[in-house]
């Protein structure tokens, strides 16, 4: 209903719509219309009241709220459910729990904090407000060993976002997105699956989006970043709708041919190919050069007596000798 009201007010532009007119569209009492307004409005919509003309939407909350990121979305699987949260503990941990009642592929769950998010290898991960702190469902055909180039998939989905919304940034193998050298983007990828199936991947994405630089602990001050310091304010759910439009279209391209294609683009925004690196293991640590990704996700290193595959661990990018 909440919907509904907010189409007719949308309908209307700048003109008031009557109560009355409202009702009888949507076939309820003038007070549920008179209930909703007041709900809308204890969520952050501004909506002038006026007697004897009705209502008039001056102005939508910048909040992440389901009616307001489906509004012109126009997607057919990503964001066709979306489960919101002012505040989670981690938005994969919800996401999970949906996915094992059987929730519909491409749901997404976001919301506007996250006090226990995690990231890779289950690190903590800082998700203050101003972020996009987001998971998304998926139901995929392909077979379990494809599943983890799902990361690949969504951070080339964000980072083709960015380089929309005027921000060069590039991929560092596997799950960061960086520019200047300060990490936006963090992607982590949860699956359950059985021997020869998928029963769903979690895609958890956490994008500083407009968080103030001030908000960065001191330790991970000099690391991270947020989109606004580089390109300054901008409308944060135009750019959620685009990724989610990103993450869409690469997924039936997947679902139809194979990750070939994401696989060259994720190349094509890669900062870390063609780069010394240390590579930190679980049990070894040694360096060379990046050379490629390999069909099945793994990063190709040089090590100048072998190319070697990493498959996890932490690869960083040595500095230049000038």
């Amino acid at each position: 209903m909440r919907k509904a009201i907010l189409e007719l007010l949308r309908a209307s532009r700048d003109n008031y719509i009557s109560g009355e007119d409202i009702a009888l569209k949507l076939d309820v009492s003038r007070t549920a219309v008179w209930k909703h307004i007041r709900e809308l409005k204890n969520s952050g919509y501004k909506i002038e009241s006026l007697p004897r003309s009705g209502y008039r939407l001056v102005e939508t909350p910048d909040r992440l709220l389901p009616e307001i990121v489906a509004h012109g979305l126009d997607t057919n699987i990503i964001g066709s459910h979306i489960e919101y949260f002012d505040d989670v503990g981690s938005t994969n941990v919800e996401a999970k729990k949906l996915a094992a009642q059987g929730t519909a592929d491409g749901t997404i769950v976001v919301s506007e904090t996250q006090h226990s998010g995690q990231g890779r290898l289950d690190r903590s991960f800082f998700s203050p407000q101003g972020g996009i702190w987001f998971s998304v469902i998926l139901r995929p055909s392909f077979l379990p060993r494809e599943a983890p180039k799902s990361t690949l998939m969504a951070a080339v989905a964000v980072t083709e976002a960015m380089h929309q919304f005027g921000l060069p940034a590039g991929i560092k193998w596997p799950n960061d997105i960086l520019y200047q050298g300060k990490k936006l983007v963090g992607i982590s990828t949860e699956m359950n699956a059985e021997i020869d199936r998928v029963n769903y991947v979690v895609i958890g994405i956490g994008i500083n989006a407009m968080v103030q630089p001030e908000a960065f602990p001191e330790d991970i001050r000099d690391k991270a970043g947020s989109m606004s310091m580089f390109i300054g304010d901008f409308d944060r759910i135009a750019f959620f709708q685009q990724v989610i439009r990103n993450l869409e279209k690469l997924y039936l391209e997947v679902r139809g041919q194979g990750f070939d294609q994401v696989l060259d683009q994720w190349r094509q925004l890669s900062v870390t190919l063609g780069e010394e690196v240390n590579v930190i293991g679980i049990k070894e640590t040694f360096a060379g050069r990046a050379v490629d990704i390999a069909e099945d996700g793994a990063l190709l290193i040089d090590t100048g007596n072998e190319v070697r595959k990493v498959y996890a661990g932490d690869v960083s990018i040595r500095p230049r000798q000038h």
